[in-house]
C-alpha cells in the first residue's frame, strides 16, 4: 500500500510538473526560425555583387544632383513639369528599375523645383479611380473629378541600365551604367542627360 501510494504521490509530481512547464511555454513568444537583425539601410550594402539597395541610393542621388544643378533647372523662373517614362533594363539580372525612377522622383519632388505628372502606371490608377467615381452613384456629378482636365507634362524623363560582365579566374567585375535623358516633349529637344557607372567586384571563396 505504501508502494502504491508513493507511485501515486510521484505520478502527481511529474504530472504538475509537466502542466507548469506547458503553462509557461505558451506564454513565450514565438520565434521564427533563423537569426533576423534590423541593418543600417545607409551603410554600404555588399552580401553579394548583384545591384541592391545601396546601388539605387547612389543612382538616385548623382542623378538628382545632376538635374537640380542643370541650366534647365537652376535658371527656371517656373517649376517644369515632368513625367517619367521607361527605364529600360538591359542587364541579364532582374532590376525593379521602377523602384529606381520612384527614387529618383522623389528626391526631385523633395527639391520642391520641379513638378512630376502622372507616368503610365500613374495613369493607369487614375483612370481607374475616375471610372470607379463616375460610376459608384455616390458622388455629386457637379463635385466629382472630370476627364479631360489634367496638365500635359512638358518633360520627359527616360533612360536604360546596362552592364558589363567581366571574370577573370576567382574575381569578377560587373559595371552597371545607367543613362538617363530629358526629353522637352514640344521640340523633342534633348535638354539633359547624365550617366552614373558603378563597379562591383567579387571574389568566389576558396574555402
Amino acid at each position: 500500500m505504501m508502494t502504491n501510494h508513493i507511485n501515486i504521490l510521484s505520478l502527481s509530481i511529474v504530472l504538475t510538473a509537466m502542466l507548469g512547464v506547458t503553462g509557461c511555454a505558451s506564454n513565450r513568444p514565438a520565434f521564427s526560425a533563423g537569426n533576423v537583425a534590423y541593418g543600417d539601410t545607409k551603410a554600404a550594402e555588399t552580401l553579394t555583387n548583384e545591384i541592391g539597395l545601396t546601388d539605387f541610393q547612389m543612382l538616385a542621388e548623382t542623378m538628382t544632383t545632376s538635374l537640380l544643378t542643370s541650366p534647365l533647372i537652376a535658371s527656371s523662373k517656373q517649376k517644369p513639369t515632368i513625367t517619367i517614362a521607361d527605364i529600360k533594363n538591359k542587364t541579364s539580372e532582374h532590376i525593379d528599375t521602377r523602384a529606381i525612377a520612384l527614387k529618383i522622383r522623389t528626391q526631385l519632388s523633395k527639391s520642391q523645383v520641379v513638378r512630376f505628372m502622372g507616368d503610365k502606371a500613374d495613369e493607369k490608377h487614375a483612370l481607374t479611380e475616375l471610372q470607379r467615381q463616375g460610376q459608384s452613384g455616390r458622388y455629386s456629378a457637379s463635385k466629382s473629378v472630370k476627364m479631360g482636365h489634367a496638365e500635359g507634362a512638358k518633360y520627359s524623363l527616360y533612360g536604360e541600365i546596362t552592364s558589363i560582365v567581366k571574370r577573370a579566374e576567382d574575381v569578377k567585375n560587373i559595371d552597371y551604367i545607367l543613362n538617363l535623358t530629358l526629353e522637352d516633349l514640344d521640340s523633342s529637344e534633348i535638354v539633359w542627360t547624365e550617366e552614373k557607372e558603378i563597379r562591383k567586384t567579387s571574389e568566389r571563396s576558396t574555402f
